[in-house]
C-alpha cells in the first residue's frame, strides 16, 4: 500500500509549476500536450574500466521519497494520461473483451494432499480469490483457508506468495506482500479456530515449510539492501517471540551474494531441505523431518558449473544434474553415497537432442517435464522398466506441464496442456493404462472459438545460419498477403523458455487482423543448454539479432506488412525491446517495453542494488574490462542516440525490486533528449506496484489494454 507519507510528497509535488529550476516542461497548446523535459544534472559513473557520464542518475531515489523525481514521474503519467486520451475508448472496449473471456466464479481443479482437496476459487466481480479445501472428498463441507478479498481490503496492492499446512492439517503458515516488492511477511492461522496468531516475521522470502511436530516452521530471511534470501531460521509457535526475525535461530546461511535460496520438502515428506542456487551451481542440504535436533548435512557441496536438484523415492535419492551432461540428466544414489558419483546410477541419460527441464516423483513412475524440437513435452518411465511413454499433443505448436502432484502413492500424474490458442487444460494421466483424463478446460466466454483460429510452427534463419523456432497465430480470415499487422514476443534470458502458453489478451489482437508470433530466440532453453549459452555473457547480441532477424523473415514470407511491426517485452524482454530500438528501429512501427532492465552497465556496477551480485555469471561482471566492454556495446540507455525510433510504451512500477523504477525513467528522459522524429514515447509508471503490476484479477488487465490499445493505434485499428 502506498504510504501515507509518499502520499503526502505526491500531494506536494502536484504544486510543483512546470517552469521549476531542475524539471523543465515545455508549455504548449492545451490541445498539444508537450512531453516533460528532465533536468541534466552532471553525474559520473565510475568504473575500473572507464567513467561515464549520466545526466539523469539524479532520477534515482530508494526510498522514493526525492519531491523533484517524484515530480516527473507524475508528469510523464500526465502526459501520457494526455496523450491516450483518444486511445480511451478502445482501451475500455479491449478491457472488456478480455474480462469478459474470463469466467468470474471460476475455480482451479482440486488437488488431494494428506487427504484434503485443495483448490482456489473466485467469486463473481471479485479482484482476489478464496483458498479453500474439503475433507475426505469433493461432496465435504468447504473450509475456507484465506479469502483474499477481505485480506486486501484497504491495500492497494495485496499478494499472497507461498503457503503450507502443517503435516496434521490444523495450521497454515502463508506469507503476504501489500507493497509489491516481494518481501514478504509471513503469518500463522489456526485453521479450525480462525484465529490469527500473533506471528508477523517481515522481509521474508514467499516458501516456508513446517517440521514433522505440527509447531515448528523455517523460513528464508531476505537481506535488507540486496533483498537475497541469505539466513534460514527457525521459529516455534510456542515461542514467545513472533516479530523479531533476528531472535529466531540461525540455522543455516547462505554468505554468498551470487545465490538465491529456499525451503521445501521432499515429496515422500521424509526430509527438509534448504536449496542454494547461483546462475551456474546449486547445493542442497537435507534433516530427517521427525529428527527432534533438525540437523542439516549437505547433500553435495556446491561447485561452479555443476546444477542439481533433488527428490527422494523408495528409499534413493533421485537427483537432476548437469554433472558431464550439459543438457542434464536423471540419476538415482543410495543414501550415504552422495558424494560418490561414480555410485550415480543413470535413470535417465543424457541426450543432445533433449534438455531435462524439471521431474517428479512418484511410488511406482517418474515423471520428466523435457524440451525437444523446442516445444516442452512430458515423458513416463516405470521405476521397474520398460518403454517410456511421451504423452501426446494435439497441435504443432503447444506446452505441457508439470501439475501439483502431492500425494506420492498415486498412480495418476496430473499435467497441463495447453497453446497460444488453447486454454489451459487439466489432465489425470494414468499410469498402469495410459489413458488421460480431461478434468477441466478452463473457460473462456465472450464467443472465444480456438477453432478460428490456425498455429504453425516454423523455423526462421537468423543471419549467422542457426534456425530459430517461431511459433505463429492468426485468425483463418486473416490474409496471408504480407497486408497484416505482427505483434512479437520474446524474452531470451536466464535460460527461461518462452513456451506458446494460452492467455486471455492475443484474441483482441487476432480478431482485429493481428499475426501473433513467439520467437523462441537464444538466451532460452527451447533447444537445450547450447542454446542459452549462445545468448548469455559474451554471446548476449544473439537474443536481439535473433528477435530481428524472426522479424525480418516473418515479412519475407508474407505474414505482416514489414510497415506494422510491433513488439512488446517485459524485464529481460524490455532490455531486449531496447536493444532493438536501438539496432533496427526501421524495422518496427510500435514497442512495448515493460519494466525493462536497460540500464546494465550502470546497474551491474552497483552491488547495492538488489539482485545485482547474483547475476554476474548471466550478464558478466563490468569490473573485468571484457564484460565492461561487451555490456556497454549493447546497453540500451548507453546507445540512444539521434535517430528516429518507433512509437515506445514503457511501463514501470515505482515499487520493482527486480529492475528498479529509475532504469526506465532515465531511459525515457534520455530518448526524449536524444532522439529525432516526432514518434510517440510514453511512461506509465505504477504508483502502488511492483515488477508484476497490480496485483487483482482485473485491474492487471486494465494495463495491458491501455498498452494493447496504444499499438492498436499505431497501426490504424481504431475499433
Amino acid at each position: 500500500m502506498i504510504s501515507a507519507r509518499l502520499a503526502m510528497l505526491l500531494a506536494l509535488t502536484a504544486s510543483i509549476t512546470a517552469c521549476s529550476s531542475d524539471m523543465k516542461t515545455s508549455t504548449a497548446a492545451a490541445t498539444t500536450p508537450t512531453a516533460p523535459l528532465a533536468a541534466k544534472k552532471p553525474h559520473k559513473v565510475e568504473s575500473p574500466n572507464g567513467t561515464r557520464e549520466d545526466e539523469y542518475y539524479w532520477l534515482r531515489d530508494d526510498k522514493r521519497e526525492n519531491p523533484e523525481m517524484l515530480a516527473y514521474v507524475k508528469a510523464e503519467n500526465d502526459y501520457a494520461d494526455a496523450m491516450l486520451k483518444h486511445t480511451k475508448a478502445l482501451e475500455t472496449k479491449v478491457y472488456d473483451e478480455i474480462v469478459g473471456r474470463l469466467k468470474q466464479d471460476d475455480s482451479t481443479v482440486p488437488y488431494l494432499s494428506n487427504g484434503y482437496w485443495y483448490y482456489r476459487r473466485f467469486e463473481t466481480g471479485a479482484e482476489y480469490p478464496i483458498y479453500a479445501r474439503k475433507k475426505g472428498n469433493l461432496e465435504a463441507a468447504e473450509e475456507v483457508l484465506l479469502n483474499v478479498a477481505e485480506m486486501a481490503k484497504g491495500h492497494d496492492f495485496y499478494d499472497i506468495g507461498g503457503s503450507a499446512v502443517t503435516p496434521d492439517g490444523k495450521l497454515l503458515a502463508y506469507a503476504e506482500d501489500t507493497v509489491g516488492r516481494r518481501q514478504y511477511t509471513l503469518k500463522v492461522l489456526d485453521i479450525a479456530a480462525r484465529k490469527t496468531f500473533p506471528i508477523a516475521l517481515p522481509n521474508v522470502e514467499n516458501d516456508v515449510v513446517w517440521a514433522g511436530d505440527n509447531k515448528t516452521f523455517f523460513y528464508v530471511e531476505k537481506d535488507p539492501e540486496t533483498l537475497l534470501g541469505y539466513k534460514v531460521r527457525k521459529h516455534s509457535i510456542d515461542s514467545t517471540n513472533h516479530t523479531d526475525v533476528s531472535k529466531d535461530p540461525l540455522v543455516w546461511e547462505q554468505k554468498d551474494t551470487s545465490f538465491y535460496s529456499g525451503v521445501g520438502k521432499t515429496k515422500d515428506e521424509k526430509y527438509l531441505v534448504i536449496g542454494t542456487q547461483s546462475t551456474v551451481s546449486s547445493e542442497y542440504w537435507y534433516a530427517d523431518v521427525n529428527d527432534p535436533d533438525l540437523e542439516f548435512k549437505v547433500f553435495l557441496p556446491r561447485e561452479r558449473d555443476h546444477e542439481y536438484q533433488v527428490e527422494h523415492a523408495n528409499g534413493r535419492w533421485i537427483v537432476r544434474t548437469n554433472w558431464k551432461a550439459k543438457n542434464f540428466r536423471i540419476v538415482e544414489v543410495k543414501p550415504g553415497d552422495e558424494a560418490k558419483r561414480a555410485a550415480w546410477k543413470d535413470i535417465v541419460a543424457h541426450r543432445e537432442d533433449a534438455f531435462v527441464d524439471s521431474y517428479d516423483v512418484f511410488r511406482n513412475f517418474l515423471a520428466v517435464e523435457e524440451h525437444s524440437g523446442g516445444l516442452r513435452k512430458i515423458r513416463v518411465r516405470p521405476w521397474k522398466g520398460g518403454q517410456d511413454v511421451m504423452v501426446t499433443a494435439d497441435e504443432p505448436s503447444y506446452t505441457m506441464y508439470l501439475d501439483v502432484n502431492r500425494e506420492f502413492d498415486s498412480d495418476k500424474l496430473r499435467y497441463t496442456y495447453t497453446s497460444i490458442v488453447t486454454p489451459r487444460t487439466t489432465y489425470d494421466y494414468d499410469f498402469p493404462t495410459g489413458k488421460r483424463d480431461m478434468l477441466k478446460r478452463e473457460p473462456v466466454l465472450g464467443g472465444y472459438d480456438p477453432d478460428n483460429y490456425a498455429t504453425e510452427f516454423a523455423w526462421a534463419t537468423a543471419r549467422d545460419g542457426t534456425k530459430v523456432p517461431v511459433s505463429i497465430v492468426y485468425r483463418k480470415t486473416t490474409p496471408r498477403d504480407g497486408t497484416a499487422p505482427l505483434l512479437q514476443i520474446g524474452y531470451g534470458s536466464y535460460g527461461n523458455s518462452y513456451d506458446p502458453d494460452f492467455s486471455y489478451l492475443p484474441a483482441s489482437m487476432l480478431d482485429r487482423g493481428f499475426i501473433y508470433a513467439v520467437a523462441h530466440i537464444r538466451g532460452g532453453q527451447e533447444m537445450g543448454r547450447a542454446w542459452y549459452e549462445n545468448g548469455k555473457l559474451l554471446n548476449k547480441i544473439n537474443t536481439f539479432t535473433d528477435f530481428i532477424d524472426v522479424t525480418r523473415w516473418m515479412a519475407a514470407n508474407k505474414y505482416h506488412d514489414p510497415k506494422r511491426a510491433f513488439a512488446i517485452g517485459r524485464s529481460a524482454g524490455g532490455l531486449l525491446m531496447g536493444a532493438i530500438a536501438n539496432m533496427a528501429p526501421q524495422d518496427y512501427r510500435g514497442l512495448v517495453a515493460g519494466v525493462p532492465f536497460v540500464d546494465v552497465v550502470t546497474t551491474m556496477l552497483d552491488e547495492t542494488i538488489p539482485l545485482t551480485s547474483n547475476e554476474f555469471d548471466e550478464w558478466g561482471n563490468p569490473k573485468e574490462k571484457k564484460f565492461y566492454d561487451y555490456m556497454l556495446s549493447y546497453s540500451p540507455y548507453d546507445h540512444l542516440a539521434a535517430q528516429d525510433y518507433p512509437a515506445i510504451f514503457v511501463h514501470s512500477g515505482l515499487w520493482d525490486s527486480q529492475v528498479q523504477y529509475f532504469e526506465p525513467t532515465k531511459y525515457v528522459a534520455r530518448l526524449r533528449a536524444r532522439r529525432t522524429g516526432d514518434s510517440l514515447v510514453v511512461l506509465r509508471t505504477n504508483m502502488e506496484a511492483g515488477h508484476g503490476g497490480k496485483s487483482g484479477r482485473y485491474e492487471k488487465y486494465r494495463e495491458y489494454a491501455e498498452q494493447y490499445a496504444f499499438i492498436l493505434d499505431q497501426a490504424g485499428i481504431k475499433q
